[in-house]
Formats: structure tokens, C-alpha cells, sequence
């Protein structure tokens, strides 16, 4: 891929849409609308009572869009659960830094004291919807750590979805919860609404 288009990418996240690959070096991109979408409700975010405890004692830093590329780098080079390849493939990897480079994706980085990048997220940000995209932790509870800063900036900015787009066992202890495909759309549409900003 050399270049893309990039208000059809952004049209096709509006459709409920989202690209995934069958391994890193795949050459088709799959676009997916499953049946039931991962969400995690921002009114009912639950931050695990150890995690709490680690965040209060751990010498982390946080930082927003400071290594975007490198976050999703991350992200692709471990693979997804039980499985041994990534679903981020380059043309991927290569439309979200396009898309960051216009202002619509995001990252949320977590270091260490030696400034080591420990952990991370990134994600697609349209009007009060943010589609959380992959995370990676090479430390103790960093990409955790990344997911509660993200949840306090959608609420403080006035985001009313985070879609996760599947649900998985890591993401339910924060209160993540599965609803049907039309659920999702509304509660999308609404969210493509709101005229806000996730920096």
C-alpha cells in the first residue's frame, strides 16, 4: 500500500467497519462487522482494586501521542491470544500512522524510569467515539495502566463510546460487555454526533 483514502477509511469506521488481517505479512485486509460488539460502558469503568494499588506505588509515566509509531509497532509484534501471528498487517500499520499523521488516531504510551516505552494503546478518535485498536505490555500492569489514562481522557473530553470491538477475558475485570450489532450503530451514530476532541 502507498498511499489510502483516507475519508473512505474513516466512512467505512462510520458503517460500524474495521479492518483485521490473517497474519502480519497478509496483502488483503478483511473489513469485519461481527454480530456482537466489545464496548466498555465509560459511566460503569472498573479499575480492579490491585491495579488501583500498583498505579498509586509504580514510578510509570504516562504520555499521550509522543510515539505513535512505535506503540503500533508494539502492538503488531506480539501476537494475539493463543495464536502465533498478529492481525496488524504493514498496509494496516501503515493507514493508522498515515491516519495519526491527519489527526484521527491516537496512543497512549506508558514508560518506565529510564524512559523504556513499557507498555501502550492506540485507537481511531470520530466525534465522541474512540475504536480502541490493539495494546502490548512489556511490564507489570503497563498496558492496563494505559487503558485507565484513556478511559479519564474520553470522560473528561466528553467521549461517549469506546468500542473494543471484541470481548476478551483481560478487558471484562474493567467492565467491558458485549451488545448486538444495532446497539452498537446507535449508540455509534450518537456518538459521531458530538463535536469533541481527543486532544
Amino acid at each position: 500500500m502507498n498511499n489510502i483514502d483516507i475519508s473512505s477509511y474513516l466512512a467505512s469506521y462510520q458503517l460500524g467497519l474495521f479492518p483485521m488481517g490473517e497474519s502480519r505479512d497478509d496483502e488483503i485486509d478483511a473489513w469485519f462487522q461481527p454480530q456482537m460488539r466489545g464496548i466498555i460502558p465509560l459511566e460503569t469503568f472498573n479499575i480492579p482494586r490491585s491495579l488501583k494499588k500498583f498505579i498509586t506505588s509504580c514510578d510509570y509515566t504516562v504520555t499521550v501521542n509522543h510515539a505513535f509509531a512505535d506503540v503500533i509497532r508494539a502492538c503488531a509484534s506480539i501476537p494475539r491470544d493463543h495464536e502465533s501471528n498478529t492481525w496488524i498487517t504493514h498496509d494496516i500499520e501503515f493507514a493508522f500512522n498515515t491516519l495519526h499523521h491527519h489527526g484521527h488516531t491516537h496512543s497512549i504510551e506508558v514508560w518506565d524510569n529510564q524512559k523504556n516505552l513499557i507498555g501502550g494503546l492506540y485507537g481511531l478518535a470520530q466525534g465522541g467515539c474512540f475504536n480502541g485498536e490493539s495494546m502490548f505490555s512489556k511490564a507489570e500492569n503497563a498496558s492496563k495502566i494505559a487503558l485507565v489514562h484513556l478511559v479519564e481522557r474520553l470522560k473528561f473530553k466528553g467521549f461517549t463510546l469506546l468500542d473494543t470491538q471484541f470481548v476478551n477475558d483481560h478487558l471484562k475485570q474493567f467492565g467491558c460487555i458485549e451488545i448486538p450489532h444495532d446497539d452498537y450503530m446507535e449508540k455509534l451514530n450518537d456518538a459521531l454526533e458530538k463535536n469533541v476532541t481527543f486532544i
